[in-house]
């Protein structure tokens, strides 16, 4: 039997004149399941790109290697990303600012869109919700 390997679903934030050399560099520093990198792009700026791909998992900080790189979660169907942070976030905002891991999120308002959070001048964690269409597939 085929081993699993441990995976990671990365995605890497650039501007749209550093796509190439960032994916050169994610290729020379990663072992890229499958071969292939999606760009992404976000549909508020379109200077901005976001690239995902998954990893095998190492002991690396991905981080470290490439800056601008988050780990992400995925829901497939709704062509979904997200962080946990954003998720809690998503509940919150779905069930009346209440916390609840019970709780069934509904994804239809965020289709195609990356969920991540960022903390405002107050210190408080705000969702934010990118919009996002496939431009491309870079096949390694």
């Amino acid at each position: 039997m085929e081993e699993i390997t441990d995976t990671l679903l990365l995605a890497t934030f650039c501007k749209a004149r550093n796509v190439r050399t960032t994916i050169d560099l994610i290729s020379e520093n990663f072992e890229i399941i499958g071969n292939k990198i999606f760009v992404l792009q976000d549909e508020s700026d379109r200077y901005k790109k976001i690239l995902t791909y998954n990893i095998v998992k190492s002991n690396v900080v991905f981080s470290d290697v490439v800056k601008n790189t988050i780990s992400l979660h995925r829901k497939k169907e709704f062509n979904s990303l997200y962080t946990l942070n954003a998720l809690n976030e998503v509940v919150k905002l779905q069930n009346n600012g209440v916390l609840d891991s019970h709780f069934t999120v509904d994804w239809d308002e965020f289709n195609n869109t990356v969920l991540v959070t960022f903390k405002d001048d107050e210190g408080n964690q705000n969702l934010k919700v990118v919009r996002t269409r496939l431009i491309s597939i870079v096949n390694l």
